[in-house]
């Protein structure tokens, strides 16, 4: 009776390892920046999938509704003096962002990934080539860019997606850099000199046994480039360089400015779009600090 208590199988249950959910959840636990990041953008992302499914979208845009009412019941964010109903407009504006950020982040996190891989591995006259382009455009500000090209467009012309393409001219550089760096230090790792003897090809040594690695390097790169798409575009609208006539959060801002809004006694019209800005770039920055944390062996949290 003895032995069958202390044998493998009965024993095993007890050793068993927790699942990949409970490891999530006590990471989160430990690292409350990020989940405090994404409680928060969960938050957004759920106004803004609700809000789509509830209002009229009609409302987001001018001479939908009546003109400069405070919060009430039937407008809980109020209106502006173009007659927007801001809770609609918050819920398109908000959905507009998400587009611009997740193009721009996701198009420049790509491409830098890509160039990154192949200046790293392969070397020679292509790493020089895309390290000599990457340290000319560096120092070169980009806002000013952002703004030179966004003022030379015709305001007809601008669209949200045009928006998106402004921002992501200059935001592969920063991904390009630190995914080179990092394949740099992995292609001289062991495993890789033993894929190599194995006679595993240079794309099954990038996808198999490099990339994979490098994922949480990666998803650190995309949100950073999330929030620099986002913040870009926000700043782009506040100065008049948007989409005019789209419910963008920076418009809002800029359109409420130009009319005067506080002086006015109108404060819902900026304070709203502002705090939900706030919130963004704030649970944007929170998520890029802990996975920063989480790819980076020396300040990363053990168990």
């Amino acid at each position: 009776m003895t032995i069958a208590a202390l044998s493998p199988s009965a024993a095993e249950p007890a050793l068993r390892r927790p699942g990949r959910p409970v490891l999530v959840l006590r990471y989160l636990r430990r690292n409350k920046g990020l989940a405090l990041g994404v409680l928060i953008l969960l938050g957004l992302a759920a106004f803004t999938i609700i809000g789509l499914l509830t209002i009229n979208p009609k409302d987001a845009y001018p001479l939908s509704v009546a003109v400069k009412k405070p919060p009430s019941l039937k407008y809980p964010f109020g209106t502006d003096f173009f007659g927007r109903d801001l809770f609609s407009a918050m819920v398109v504006g908000m959905w507009q962002t998400a587009f611009i950020g997740f193009v721009a982040g996701g198009l420049g996190t790509v491409i830098g990934v890509v160039l990154g891989f192949i200046a790293a591995y392969f070397g020679r006259w292509t790493d020089a080539i895309i390290r000599t382009v990457c340290q000319i455009l560096t120092p070169i500000p980009v806002l000013l860019i952002q703004v030179v090209i966004a003022g030379s467009l015709d305001k007809r012309d601008v669209t949200i997606l045009t928006m998106a393409l402004i921002v992501v001219l200059l935001a592969w550089m920063g991904p390009t850099l630190v995914i080179r760096a990092q394949v740099l230090t992995m292609k001289e790792r062991q495993f890789v000199a033993v894929a190599k003897l194995s006679g595993v090809s240079d794309l099954g040594i990038i996808f198999k046994e490099i990339l994979p690695c490098l994922l949480p390097f990666i998803a650190a790169a995309f949100v950073a480039q999330v929030f620099s798409a986002v913040f870009a575009a926000f700043y782009l609208a506040v100065l008049g360089l948007g989409p005019l006539r789209e419910p963008l959060l920076g418009n809002i801002i800029w359109a409420a400015q130009s009319q005067g809004a506080f002086f006015n006694g109108w404060w819902w019209w900026p304070i709203i779009p502002s705090v939900a800005m706030i919130l963004i770039l704030g649970s944007l920055a929170l998520i890029n600090m802990g996975l920063d944390e989480l790819a980076n062996p020396r300040v990363r949290r053990t168990e």
